[in-house]
């Protein structure tokens, strides 16, 4: 009987996989994934194409040329330091030249990248460094008065302090400097930490050949998560995977030519930022326009003035454009993609940004990716003919989907709801120091093959394409990033006061959603000014920016499932219906 079963789901994963092919030519069916480093890869792509554009800072455009020179310069200074084959150097920075040169020189000397979020609380920034045992530590300078506290608890012996200005024009250095420079507080006379140029120097005192033979299976990144369950995790990111995604990246966009340009906003610490948006245009010769932050205005600037072909980005950005009327007379007709990922895109906001994209000039509809960091970003994408409204696409070349009932590794009929798995070149190592919550999440099929488990609920259509219905795991994406009620609830509970905390996702204009807390209080304590101020205090040392909670209710008691359980869901309907009575109210006083 089991040889009977196996037959059966072996016969209809190959008619699932036959119908994700149909989507493919013969010669992207026939793609093979390099086995070289993430260095090699990117400089053999570019070839002797060097006096082409691969960054654009604020107007400052940088060539292949000086950019690999720049690589080897950093590469140097590194190996001064001691760094060898291996060691873990983390990087937490925000989209600057910098950042990328030195994650391209650890690459080439075979160390590993850290990347770490600026915006990281400072005892998840320990944390990470703790559990990483980080040696070298590439700092964006306004982040020096939260970590100088905590690196004697680490194993990191050398902090470089790094500015946002370092590669900016001449003039734009000098006014950053002038207005937000000098408010900077640095380290005085201490040899823990040196700055970006003495940084650089040390290069001038090693001699000796920095590249180091680095094969495809080496740790290449250690990306960071909640992974499904809001427990922060380094993600173990090998060489070939990350190669794996760009050269999937480079089949979604096959209309893209070598000098197009993209704009990046998304940030070099994330899988779509760092992968989708840096490795795989940087191999297409593509010109990458760097955003360290997003500024409405500047972005408008870019777009106006250099007319990209390539826009990425969170449904914030584009309720950011949609909502700006300063957007409303740009031309888009240089557009050949948009794409949206790191957030479900709602088929609301999907048919405005596509009419918005039409009556711009684009002749194109806004693509959708879906995938998460576990699987370094994309796994699924809306190509020609699978772009249905509401769906998330078919399998990115090279990965095949699957459906099962939540705890199950048999998969479900074509039309049945169930688990979204995945299995492709993309798929992470596992988690760092974490075996046991890797065995939760890549697991082996009757195929004999591992399987990530995504902890999101959605179903394939007959026609291959996939559609994303609802998450398993309780998560808020707030502006593209995970926030993970359970990691906040557990930091609020620490204060002496609160008895219960339960976090929800609550509808926001701008950010699509944001994190609100219910707290029950202990008997005889009281919603004071003092117990506000304590609350906002332990939430800023403990949890990143972008997780912070600023809508907080005190409430007596919370609803409850049959199963004796908080109704989050209930909850948030709460929250929904009162969101758009505010809204339908505020449209009518608009219209008056």
């Amino acid at each position: 009987m089991g040889l009977i079963n196996n037959f059966f789901i072996k016969l209809f994963k190959k008619k699932n996989k036959d119908l994700w092919l149909s989507y493919y030519s013969r010669k992207e069916r026939r793609i093979k994934f390099t086995n070289k480093s993430i260095y090699n890869y990117m400089k053999d792509n570019v070839g002797s194409d060097l006096d082409f554009y691969c960054i654009n800072y604020f107007g400052n455009r940088i060539t292949y040329h000086d950019f690999f020179k720049k690589i080897d310069l950093v590469a140097r200074s590194l190996k001064s330091l001691g760094v060898k084959k291996g060691d873990i150097v983390s990087i937490c920075m925000p989209n600057t030249p910098e950042g990328l040169e030195v994650f391209y020189a650890c690459n080439k000397i075979g160390a590993v990248a850290d990347m770490i979020h600026p915006l990281s609380a400072t005892n998840e920034i320990k944390f990470y460094l703790k559990e990483s045992k980080s040696r070298i530590l590439v700092l964006y300078d306004a982040n020096y008065e939260k970590v100088k506290n905590i690196l004697e608890e680490t194993n990191v012996y050398k902090t470089v302090l790094v500015s946002v200005n370092e590669s900016m024009p001449r003039a734009l250095k000098l006014g950053y400097t002038l207005t937000k420079g000098f408010k900077i507080r640095r380290p005085f006379n201490d040899s823990d930490y040196i700055t970006w140029r003495e940084f650089l120097n040390l290069a001038y005192s090693y001699h000796k050949n920095t590249e180091v033979k680095v094969f495809a299976k080496d740790l290449g990144i250690i990306l960071h998560s909640g992974g499904t369950t809001g427990t922060p995790k380094g993600i173990m990111i090998s060489n070939y995977s990350f190669n794996a995604l760009a050269q999937q990246g480079g089949v979604n966009v096959y209309n893209t030519r070598p000098k197009d340009k993209i704009v990046t906003i998304l940030p070099i610490f994330h899988g779509f930022g760092l992968g989708v948006c840096c490795h795989c245009p940087l191999t297409l010769k593509v010109e990458v326009i760097l955003m360290p932050e997003f500024d409405a205005n500047r972005f408008y600037k870019i777009i106006d003035k250099y007319h990209p072909n390539i826009l990425a980005g969170v449904p914030t950005l584009w309720e950011a454009m949609l909502n700006n009327s300063k957007f409303d007379n740009l031309d888009l007709s240089s557009l050949k993609y948009v794409i949206s990922g790191g957030d479900y895109l709602t088929l609301n906001m999907e048919e405005r940004m596509n009419k918005y994209l039409r009556s711009h000039g684009a002749k194109i509809s806004i693509s959708k990716g879906y995938g998460m960091t576990e699987s370094v970003a994309a796994t699924a994408y809306t190509f020609d003919g699978s772009n249905e409204p509401g769906s998330i696409g078919i399998p990115m070349i090279g990965n095949e989907f699957c459906i099962c009932p939540p705890e199950s590794v048999e998969p479900l009929e074509l039309g049945e709801e169930g688990e979204i798995c995945v299995t492709g070149p993309t798929l992470m190592i596992g988690y760092l120091n974490n075996k046991v919550e890797t065995k939760k999440v890549l697991r082996r099929h009757s195929d004999g093959r591992v399987w990530l488990h995504t902890g999101d609920i959605g179903y394939i259509s007959p026609n291959g394409v996939i559609y994303f219905t609802q998450r398993l795991k309780r998560v808020i994406i707030s502006s593209g990033f995970n926030v993970y009620p359970s990691a906040i609830e557990e930091v609020i509970e620490r204060h002496p006061d609160v008895a219960k905390c339960s976090v929800i996702s609550i509808p926001h204009e701008y950010k699509m959603h944001v994190p609100k807390a219910f707290i029950i209080l202990k008997e005889g304590k009281k919603d004071t000014l003092r117990f506000r101020n304590e609350l906002k205090k332990l939430c800023k040392e403990n949890l990143a920016a972008y997780s912070q909670v600023k809508n907080i209710e005190i409430v007596k008691s919370l609803p409850k499932t049959l199963y004796n359980k908080v109704d989050y869901r209930k909850l948030e309907k709460k929250e929904q219906d009162r969101y758009e009575k505010e809204r339908i109210k505020q449209n009518g006083k608009n219209k008056k």
